[in-house]
This record gives C-alpha cells, structure tokens and sequence, in this order.
C-alpha cells in the first residue's frame, strides 16, 4: 500500500513540475513575441516590477524601469527584436514559485543564449531576471577577443578605477 501511495505522490509531483513546464514556456514564448510585435505593455507586463535585463554588451545591466528606457524607442518605432526558440530548458521544482532556464535563440545576431529566473506572482509567471548572450563558437574565441581587446581594457580600467 505504500509503494502505491509513494507512486502516486510522485506522480502528482511530476505532473505538477510538468504543468509549470508547460505554463513557463508560454510565458516564454509570449515574451519572445511581444518583442517581435514591438508590444510594449505586454512584454514589460510579463517581467516584475524588480526584474533585471542584462544585455550582450558589458554596460548592459538594466533595471526594469532603466531597460524600459532604454528599449522604448525600439518599440516606439514598431520593430524592437525578433528570437525565436531553437531550444529550451526548465528547471522547477514541485510547490515552488521560482524556476530557472536557459534557451538557445534565433537571432538577428546569430545564435544566442538568454538564461533566467521566471517567478510565480498572483498565478502568473513573471521573468525576474534575464541574461542574453551572443553565443561564440570556442574556435573563434580569439579573433573576438583581438577585436573587443581596446574595449575591454577601457572598461576594465574604468570599473576598477570606481572601485577604488
């Protein structure tokens, strides 16, 4: 009998992370199409009101009103950005309001990596946190670090500087 109770409580566990699976992934995806339809409110409607953007450039570490900024003009004119998932993955646990994930995408930059943290807010899932990456093959690791070789100092030396 309780071989049978565990096998249903795993059960219930598995369609449970399932669900989340399923519910995050099209939060994902309307996230995604959002920006494609230059939707203002409804891609910043499916972030918290504390969510952070990093972008692909170094500099780029948004708070939400500061990535609205930053993006509005994008939206403004009707085109912001267009990713389209090549592949995803979900990690949530049963009973938990917070999952993580990372995602391959189509880009106009070529192949990119957006990873992040989705939260459970009023039975939405919301994006807290998302990070996007431009995906190097390690073969051209070193013509990409020759070219952004000037840059990286300048910054470097300039974040170090304002540590001091």
């Amino acid at each position: 009998m309780q071989k049978i109770i565990l096998s249903i409580a795993l059960l219930i566990c598995n369609l449970t992370v399932a669900q989340h699976n399923i519910e995050i992934n099209t939060t994902l995806e309307r996230w995604h199409k959002a920006a494609a339809d230059a939707d203002f409110d409804a891609y910043f409607g499916l972030m918290t009101k504390d969510a952070v953007f990093i972008g692909t450039d170094p500099t780029e570490n948004w708070t939400n009103t500061e990535f609205r900024t930053f993006a509005k003009p994008y939206f403004d004119k009707g085109k912001a950005w267009s990713f389209s998932t090549l592949e995803r993955n979900i990690f949530a646990q049963d009973n938990d309001n917070t999952a993580w994930f990372d995602e391959l995408l189509d880009t106009q930059m070529g192949i990119c990596r957006g990873s992040g943290i989705i939260k459970k807010i009023n039975g939405d899932w919301k994006i807290k946190h998302y990070v996007l990456s431009i995906a190097i093959p390690n073969e051209n690791v070193a013509e990409i670090t020759k070219l952004k070789k000037t840059f990286d100092t300048n910054l470097m030396q300039k974040l170090r500087a304002s540590k001091d």
